[in-house]
């Protein structure tokens, strides 16, 4: 069964940085597109960021230009530099499969998810 583990959240003030990285267990990581979600509080889940097996990246408006996903298919890790943050960016922030723009559903069952918090 795949594992996802997200790590790298914090509390960090406006205009912080902050880097999350997810770790996929199994043997399939490197043929799938794979994405960062986030759930603000009373707030539906959204795919914010995503890139594909070959490297293309796709984001959301909110973070277009301030967030940036890459991937490392040997270490099986997904990561997402998030900069310029603001206060709209807390969320807790999980990684899937998915790719910005398309309707599809996860394929993998969700991780813990990591809490970004970020202060005025």
């Amino acid at each position: 069964q795949v594992q996802l583990v997200e790590s790298g959240g914090a509390l960090v003030q406006s205009g912080g940085s902050l880097r999350l990285s997810c770790v996929v267990s199994g043997s399939l990581f490197s043929i799938l597109a794979m994405g960062w979600y986030r759930q603000a509080p009373g707030k539906q889940r959204e795919l914010v960021a995503s890139i594909t097996s070959g490297g293309s990246t796709n984001y959301g408006d909110s973070v277009k230009g301030r967030f940036t996903i890459s991937r490392d298919n040997a270490k099986k890790t997904v990561s997402l530099q998030m900069n310029s943050l603001t206060p709209e960016d807390t969320a807790v922030y999980y990684c899937n499969t998915g790719v910005v723009g398309y309707t599809t559903i996860p394929v993998f069952s969700w991780g813990q998810g990591t809490q970004v918090s970020v202060s005025s």
